[in-house]
């Protein structure tokens, strides 16, 4: 018999949601307004404000999806043909489709063994004099070193973007929030996020002249003040009232779905204490457990024998590194040494949600030291 015969609490039903009573009322609010466009409705404007205000920043960007918020950022530090863009190859797609649709070229710096992030020391021996941006992503919840990638950034002259999709109100180890280092953060709504709004994207600034640009990118570049002029080139990336008051009843959730995965986490991390050759997360404070990622021997082992058990796993979160990818043919194979030996040898990404129980938990321990036996 497995460990656990029943599912666990997933992003993909409603125990593994937050969603209730709350996002009711304000569905049927845009509804009964009968206005659904946000160009001229309040939900969106209202959803922008309290985000900026949760964030601390001086102004947020609502739009239609995460890698939006991410095409907002790109293009309004202006990355065009033949810039050059520094990022991970241990993210979503979305982090480097924007850079792609700009013309620019994505060059990929090696991560952290420890953790995936991005390696400040590679990132600063990719940069050449075509480079305009760095993009920092938070894996998993975890704190990439967005002190030391501002510093590298501000000696080079580029512009800073956080992506903190996995990382809702996520901390570095001095505890400040991800998503405040940067020049620009942006953060998803997407179906398997802290929050959701099925879909949709939030970028929060301190620039006035950055938050200008990305609200111009997201609405065609039209800023509806002197009539139907396009005085730039923008996309509709608008976000949708309906989309955003359901954001809004999400955001007031937030950080009680932060807290309880965080709570959760411990309590495996104590269970898993002393276990060689499983390693965790370095820096565990702050952390948002998007996932909750092991580093293992061989990860494709530990992950037939963990999903055996009745433990979803997946064996190097990736099937490969972004730049192995099909539409990224002129990049060369192993340029990130440590990213492949990540996903092809040792992690291991567990689901989290805020929804497990005690119990749940100690299901995983049980069989993550089950399989640690065998």
């Amino acid at each position: 018999m497995p460990v656990r015969d029943r599912p666990f609490p997933s992003v993909l039903d409603p125990q593994g949601r937050t969603l209730g009573a709350e996002e009711r009322a304000a569905v049927l609010r845009v509804l009964e307004s009968g206005v659904l466009c946000s160009t001229f409705g309040v939900e969106g404007p209202a959803l922008e404000g309290d985000m900026a205000r949760l964030y601390g920043r001086q102004a947020a960007v609502a739009c239609s999806s995460g890698t939006a918020a991410l095409h907002l950022a790109v293009a309004a530090a202006r990355i065009g043909p033949g810039d050059e863009v520094v990022t991970t190859p241990i993210s979503d797609f979305g982090t480097v489709a924007p850079v792609l649709a700009q013309g620019g070229r994505v060059v990929f710096a090696d991560v952290r063994p420890e953790d995936g992030n991005l390696d400040p020391d590679a990132v600063e021996a990719a940069i050449t004099p075509r480079t305009r941006a760095v993009i920092a992503v938070h894996l998993f919840g975890g704190a990439a070193d967005t002190g030391r990638l501002r510093r590298i950034c501000d000696a080079h002259g580029l512009i800073l973007i956080e992506d903190c999709a996995q990382a809702w109100l996520g901390e570095d180890a001095q505890g400040r929030l991800l998503g405040t280092t940067g020049d620009i953060a942006c953060f998803s709504l997407q179906q398997f996020k802290h929050i959701t709004a099925g879909d949709g994207g939030l970028a929060i600034t301190d620039d006035a002249e950055l938050a200008r640009r990305m609200r111009l990118f997201a609405d065609k570049g039209w800023d509806r003040t002197e009539g139907r002029i396009h005085r730039e080139l923008g996309l509709n990336y608008r976000i949708t009232e309906l989309a955003a008051a359901v954001a809004r009843a999400q955001l007031g959730k937030v950080a009680e779905v932060v807290r309880r995965r965080r709570e959760r986490a411990e309590q495996l991390v104590a269970a898993l204490a002393g276990l060689d050759g499983v390693s965790l997360p370095p820096q565990r404070t702050g952390h948002a457990w998007w996932l909750f990622p092991l580093r293992v021997d061989d990860n494709a082992r530990w992950a037939k024998a963990l999903t055996a058990e009745g433990v979803p796993a997946m064996s190097g979160y990736l099937e490969r590194p972004l730049y192995a990818n099909p539409a990224l043919p002129d990049q060369p194979p192993g340029g990130c040494p440590e990213a492949e030996r990540l996903i092809h040898r040792t992690l291991v990404a567990l689901p989290w949600n805020e929804a497990y129980t005690p119990a749940d938990v100690a299901d995983i321990a049980e069989a993550v030291r089950l399989v640690h036996r065998s």
